[in-house]
């Protein structure tokens, strides 16, 4: 395989899959997460911080001895809070994380990407970006936002065999997702959802490696929508 790649919000839940799968596959690894792991390949850092962003694509490139083929921004966070509740700090936070951080790593991958005339970008999102959510306003705009910016990246490099897309998780089964829910809220979720579960981060890391291969160069600028049925209604 011998490509690169480059995935942030690796240390656990989606990320910590889809290192797994595409380690699996073959695909040179760069990983990146708030957690403390000893490994070569890994970079402990907070990407809200614009100066941890331009070290981690630094570490990347010299780690690889090259160049960086693959970029996944998984990195994200979620605060449930109503809008009047919420504080500038959070806000700023959300925002750098879930938007900017994502915004400035492609930039900087793209550059190399365009002189190898190949590249593929994707962006974790969230169905609440889609459809939006109540009490989750920040969260929501922020994957919004994302996914214009999807959209319009892939329009600026459909030319140079680069490939832009966003997969938009809803209810996924991890240690997050069970951490923040108590027994009868998951049923509630559950009760609403069609397939009547949550998804599988497999699932999501499947997917995420069928986009960067080659047999989907024709897919780009495009949000797939992985929720078992959520975004459709119920």
């Amino acid at each position: 395989m011998n490509k690169n790649v480059l995935l942030t919000g690796a240390s656990s839940g989606i990320g910590a899959s889809i290192s797994e799968v595409l380690s699996l596959e073959g695909y040179n690894l760069f990983l990146c997460g708030r957690r403390k792991l000893e490994k070569k390949n890994y970079f402990s850092c907070d990407l809200s911080n614009i100066e941890n962003i331009n070290i981690l694509f630094k570490k990347a490139k010299e780690y690889f001895n090259g160049n960086i083929d693959i970029l996944i921004n998984c990195a994200g966070e979620y605060i449930y809070k109503p809008i009047d509740k919420m504080n500038i700090d959070e806000i700023n936070y959300l925002i750098d994380l879930n938007y900017k951080a994502p915004y400035i790593l492609s930039s900087l991958v793209i550059v190399d990407m365009k002189k190898n005339n190949w590249g593929r970008i994707i962006n974790i999102g969230s169905i609440s970006g889609m459809v939006g959510e109540a009490n989750a306003t920040l969260y929501s705009s922020t994957k919004s936002a994302l996914s214009g910016f999807t959209k319009a990246l892939a329009l600026e490099v459909a030319q140079d065999n680069i490939t832009i897309n966003q997969i938009n998780p809803g209810w996924v089964d991890t240690p997050l997702s069970n951490s923040c829910l108590n027994e009868d809220e998951k049923q509630e979720i559950i009760d609403v959802t069609p397939q009547k579960r949550f998804v599988e981060p497999k699932e999501i890391a499947k997917l995420c490696e069928y986009l960067i291969s080659d047999s989907a160069k024709g897919i780009t600028g495009q949000n797939i929508n992985i929720c078992a049925g959520l975004s459709i209604g119920c």
